[in-house]
């Protein structure tokens, strides 16, 4: 719909044409006809500004309406009565009719009121013979008739586009609904994740540490010396372990450092491994040529941090080979070799990290592979596409 601004320049502008017109084009018999028919489209323009004018945007009010149909009708029917070319001003009565009305039914029941002022206008201007009676018949007929259509076409539209708005906003409220959806899955699936880590490094170390703790005391009460001196040792042993588990916890649950080279993130990370001296790692990425969006960034990174502490804690693996690809389409992957002990990936447990991976990788549009076989060490690759391509390969699949 148009606003209120817009309706005030057409109605000026169309008034001030028919005015022009009437007098320097298609003037009446008479000079008095002239000043009623100009006095007409003043009564119009003034019954629009007065009372028009509030009632094409909501909220109406309810008096609005006929005030405004009577007075334009009876402008509309005296201008016609004097001047033939003043039932131009329906091509303002009719649009208006229908905006203040703001219904069908009034829409319809207001365009015939301003057709029937049109034809006594028209009839009875130059004397009530059948000429007059012809000409105002038909053109009330027709301007009706086309009004009617017009309007009906238009509040169509309207009833379109505002079906459309509110599918809009019912789209965009279920979309935030299943955004928040989302992040409270992923902060879940992040606590099981971290509630296995917990239960699968420090909770198993301290119940080891309370074991050794009570065997000492008893030797210690016993009088073994020599034998809860060396509980003692083993304890200290135990004690840097949880401490170096608890340090290698918060390292995967840090947040990814914020770096627009994705190579120095990696490398940084691959750093912290190392530091643990727990086996040699062998990093590549001379692969590493295109750009990555920040949610692959963090995907492939929180995949490396769960391979490598795999590597160290569970494979005991002597060495790591670590490589990074990312082509300049921006399609990335992920390969984590170790020599270590292997395991069968059929029958693994919940505290190799796995499945928070692999649930990781599927919300990225990725694909994940893990090759292992005991004794022989495994494999882990991971295969990214951009978010633009993944986009282009759903439609083509929906197509087909």
């Amino acid at each position: 719909m148009l606003s209120k601004r817009r309706w005030d320049a057409i109605v000026a502008i169309v008034s001030t044409v028919i005015a022009v017109a009437l007098v320097f084009l298609f003037p009446p018999v008479t000079a008095a006809r002239t000043a009623i028919a100009l006095a007409a489209i003043v009564v119009f323009a003034a019954a629009y500004a007065l009372i028009g004018r509030d009632a094409v945007e909501p909220p109406r009010a309810a008096w609005r309406y006929p005030a405004f149909l009577s007075v334009a009708a009876v402008a509309v029917g005296i201008g016609a009565g004097a001047a033939p070319f003043m039932a131009m001003l329906q091509t303002l009565a009719y649009p208006l009719v229908w905006v203040v009305g703001d219904s069908r039914r009034r829409g319809i029941g207001g365009s015939a009121v301003i057709a029937g002022s049109v034809f006594v206008g028209a009839s009875f201007g130059y004397g009530p013979n059948l000429q007059s009676f012809l000409a105002g018949a038909t053109t009330a007929v027709f301007s009706l008739s086309f009004a009617i259509a017009i309007g009906l076409w238009i509040a169509q539209i309207a009833e379109y586009g505002e079906e459309r708005e509110r599918l809009l906003a019912e789209l965009t409220a279920a979309q935030g609904q299943v955004e928040a959806l989302s992040r409270e899955r992923g902060a879940s699936a992040e606590r099981e994740r971290l509630a296995r880590d917990i239960h699968d490094t420090l909770a198993q170390t301290l119940a080891g540490l309370v074991i050794f703790a009570e065997r000492a005391g008893r030797q210690s009460r016993e009088g073994q010396t020599d034998a809860a001196a060396s509980t003692i040792a083993t304890v200290e042993q135990v004690a840097r372990d949880a401490l170096a588990e608890a340090r290698a916890l918060v390292a995967r649950t840090a947040a990814v450092p914020r770096e627009p080279a994705f190579a120095a993130a990696v490398e940084r990370l691959v750093e912290r491994f190392r530091a643990q001296g727990r086996g040699a790692i062998v990093l590549d990425t001379a692969g590493v040529e295109g750009e990555l969006d920040r949610e692959t960034q963090v995907v492939l990174l929180r995949c490396l941090q769960e391979a490598l502490s795999n590597a160290a804690k569970h494979a005991e693996a002597d060495l790591v080979e670590v490589r990074v690809h990312v082509d300049p389409g921006g399609t990335a992957s992920l390969e984590v070799a170790d020599d270590g002990r292997g395991f069968e990936p059929d029958a693994t447990g919940a505290g190799f990290g796995l499945d928070g991976m692999r649930e990781r990788v599927a919300l990225a549009g990725g694909t994940i592979q893990v090759a292992s076989t005991a004794g022989h060490g495994t494999t882990l690759r991971v295969q990214l596409r951009p978010a633009r391509e993944d986009a282009v390969l759903d439609a083509k699949e929906e197509a087909s």
